[in-house]
């Protein structure tokens, strides 16, 4: 697919344009409305594809905890049926919200012997609605700071979890990679801190990091990866310790298994590959 139509669904789906205007601009690249309009399940996710993890020896469930404020904090939850004294995840969703895809990432965490949450962001909105775009609307009204309180009280929620081992790690991707870079610069608990194409933190707050860093991003995520060359270096002044590796030819979202025109096959595989190695070291 012509780059500068996934460039345009990014612009989309993050500046974010109206949906009237991304059809009208993707139509002037394709040269018609009629075409336009049969890329879009290429480029738009697709649920169908969503579910890679046969969950017979995985329990899970839909759960709550107390979030800031007096907030109630939605989330899904899964673990090994088999197994105590777990190592943690917090899986943290892109700015779709908590759906399919990301229950399915939590599954897979599950899969490789770990206690599992995805919170919902969107949990002191009533959560996640079923139309993305109104789910991405909902993220601009989100208050910054009430909402990293309430994935560090999910943090406290796994720290203090009877079948896990109190050693935790995060795994976000783009909306939520970033997020977990805010985590890693707030909780100096957190002991592995996973970013699939997130945007980095400010490099004053580099400092404050104790988690190992695992930093994913795709070639041709421009926007995103400007910002690396400022956060290595700060990462390098710290001292702290991270693995940072640039997918060539990938593009944003490449992890995302239900964006068919973004997934990149080889890269999710060798990502997903690394984050499982690093928290097998870390939270085992």
């Amino acid at each position: 697919m012509d780059q500068r139509i996934i460039n345009l669904f990014d612009e989309y789906t993050h500046v974010p344009l109206s949906r009237k205007e991304f059809i009208t601009r993707l139509a002037k690249l394709t040269g018609s409305l009629t075409l336009a309009m049969s890329l879009l399940p290429m480029l738009e996710n697709n649920y169908a594809q969503a579910a890679t993890v046969e969950g017979k020896d995985i329990s899970s469930e839909d759960i709550t905890y107390p979030g800031a404020e007096g907030v109630t904090m939605k989330a899904f939850q899964a673990q090994p049926k088999k197994g105590k004294k777990l190592g943690t995840v917090m899986v943290i969703h892109e700015n779709r919200g908590l759906n399919p895809h990301i229950r399915d990432v939590t599954m897979r965490v599950a899969q490789a012997g770990y206690l599992a949450i995805a919170p919902d962001a969107l949990s002191p909105m009533g959560g996640t609605p079923a139309n993305e775009d109104e789910a991405r609307g909902l993220f601009a009204k989100l208050d910054a700071q009430k909402n990293l309180q309430n994935f560090l009280k999910g943090l406290a929620y796994l720290q203090k979890h009877p079948n896990g081992n109190g050693k935790t790690g995060a795994v976000g991707f783009c909306w939520g990679g970033a997020l977990v870079g805010q985590l890693a610069v707030h909780s100096p608990e957190l002991d592995a801190a996973v970013a699939y194409y997130g945007r980095q933190p400010e490099a004053a707050d580099v400092a404050k990091i104790k988690a190992e860093m695992l930093l994913h991003y795709g070639g041709l995520d421009e926007r995103v990866n400007a910002g690396i060359p400022a956060f290595e270096q700060a990462l390098e002044a710290a001292k702290v310790k991270y693995h940072l590796y640039v997918y060539e030819g990938a593009n944003h979202a490449f992890s995302n298994n239900t964006s068919p025109a973004r997934y990149n096959e080889a890269a999710a595989s060798l990502a997903w590959q690394r984050t499982l190695g690093l928290f097998g070291r870390k939270l085992k």
